[in-house]
């Protein structure tokens, strides 16, 4: 049965590969700048990352679906968080607060359609929302960041599509440095276990701390240095289990301490370039108990 949460077993992902999104050097260089990346990503290099995230993911034995290429996609389709959500209803699309991102939705939910996964419901202008400012605690309780990429009309009818089952509790995010840049929810929280969340304790409002206490998470927290190298952006695969970008000791660290089994990728190229982490890389469709 698929259970609504961001850490038991992933039983199937979508992704989308450098050769279908950044596709070559030259869409590289005319859109890298734009798109707000720290510098070009070198696609061979980004391919050889890709192939070692990917296997991980294989390694668990999770049921990967492959995203192909399209004309309407920039490089960001990388990205596969954040087009789409999972609800108990289906597959909720998602209007991207960057413009440039619109298309990803119809393009991604294409293929899922295909493979027999359905819409419960699609945010529509001027409602923006992206995935990255979603997560889901359990069943019945999730929290959406309140930011640059999702605004206040498409948190009501996100709040809509889930119903008065879920508890949506609503996470104010701290201006970015320059309009174009992602600080999303995901940026500041990452779900380890049902009891259990990587944090970075500056960005998170003292309600959302509370809110997160009373349903008994305890916290692992991300030092100020390695908060700018995307230490809060880990995936849990399973309970505890951890993929994450390597250079990150004090993450390792307490995670290690807390139980977690760690694996780590490169990701120069497909991850800290274009400020996307392990769980912007993946859309987790199906998890098990």
């Amino acid at each position: 049965m698929n259970v609504l949460n961001e850490y038991s077993q992933i039983k199937e992902v979508a992704l989308r590969s450098p050769l279908s999104s950044f596709i070559d050097d030259t869409k590289l260089s005319s859109e890298w700048e734009s798109l707000r990346f720290h510098s070009k990503p070198d696609l061979n290099e980004a391919i050889i990352e890709y192939n070692y995230f990917r296997s991980l993911l294989q390694d668990d034995g999770i049921s990967i679906i492959d995203l192909p290429s399209s004309k309407l996609l920039t490089i960001d389709s990388i990205y596969t968080r954040d087009s789409i959500l999972i609800s108990k209803e289906g597959l909720i699309l998602c209007n991207m607060g960057r413009s440039s991102r619109t298309p990803e939705a119809m393009e991604n939910f294409n293929t899922l359609a295909s493979m027999g996964y359905k819409v419960a419901g699609q945010i529509k202008a001027p409602g923006t929302l992206e995935g990255g400012d979603f997560i889901w605690l359990d069943d019945h309780h999730a929290a959406v960041g309140l930011g640059p990429r999702t605004n206040t009309e498409g948190i009501r009818q996100l709040n809509e599509i889930l119903g008065p089952s879920v508890e949506l509790h609503i996470v104010d995010l701290p201006e970015p440095n320059h309009p174009d840049d992602v600080l999303h929810l995901m940026s500041i929280i990452s779900p380890l276990d049902k009891d259990l969340a990587l944090i970075y304790r500056p960005f998170m409002p003292e309600s959302f701390i509370n809110w997160l206490d009373a349903l008994g998470i305890k916290f692992v927290e991300v030092s100020d240095a390695e908060y700018v190298l995307m230490g809060c952006n880990v995936l849990a695969t399973s309970p505890r289990s951890i993929i994450m970008l390597e250079q990150l000791p004090g993450v390792q660290s307490e995670l290690e301490k807390a139980g977690c089994k760690i694996r780590m990728y490169k990701g120069m190229e497909i991850s800290r370039k274009g400020e996307g982490g392990p769980t912007c890389l993946t859309r987790p469709l199906e998890r098990n108990k």
